[in-house]
């Protein structure tokens, strides 16, 4: 009787040992794709990285360069504008300055707001400009030099219309610097008298 009990005790536990062999066998094979599963992945991520850094440095050169020239249109001493990607809580952003012999400006808080009037411009038409596919040629602008000195008005305006010209942009816009209305196509005046708008062709 005790010989059949340690048969049967030595089967069971010859079941147990099979059975830890065949789980370590699966968990090594597992071990093994998983490993070259992670290679991939890590491979994966590395080409996507190279190719969001190569993007990036397109939009900095193509966002930097429309806008600046914009800027040199306009402006005797003309700040370039510089985009600068960054990281900040897991998340890509685009942080944007302007330049002027070596110092960097904020925008929006240290330069006269001309400058940021037609870098707010040229930034309009680069983003149209990268869109795929891109929308209609048409953007409509509300008085978009509207605190660009008048010495500055006439290059301003012509820059517009040179831009317009040069991509085959139309730009809807809504002025009051007779300065800039000289330089489109076509003009209209709009009234209102009694609650009814009324459009004049000039």
């Amino acid at each position: 009787m005790e010989l059949t009990e340690l048969r049967n005790r030595l089967e069971r536990e010859k079941g147990k040992c099979l059975h830890i062999e065949n789980t370590i066998t699966k968990i090594k094979t597992d071990l093994i794709v998983n490993k070259r599963s992670l290679r991939q992945h890590e491979q994966a991520r590395e080409i996507i990285r190279e190719a969001g850094l190569k993007t990036q440095q397109e939009l900095q050169i193509h966002i930097s360069d429309i806008t600046s020239l914009a800027l040199e249109a306009v402006f005797d001493n003309p700040y370039q504008l510089v985009a600068e990607f960054v990281q900040r809580r897991n998340k890509t952003e685009c942080d944007l300055y302007f330049v002027r012999e070596g110092e960097r400006t904020d925008p929006l808080s240290a330069t006269g707001g001309g400058a940021v009037d037609v870098a707010s411009f040229a930034l309009r038409v680069a983003s149209w400009s990268m869109q795929f596919p891109r929308s209609s040629n048409t953007i409509i602008l509300d008085e978009p030099l509207k605190y660009l000195s008048s010495e500055y008005q006439e290059q301003g305006s012509a820059m517009i219309k040179e831009i317009s010209k040069k991509l085959g942009i139309q730009f809807l816009i809504i002025t009051h610097n007779e300065t800039l209305a000289s330089y489109a196509n076509r003009t209209f005046k709009t009234t209102i008298r009694k609650g009814t708008t009324n459009i004049n062709r000039y």
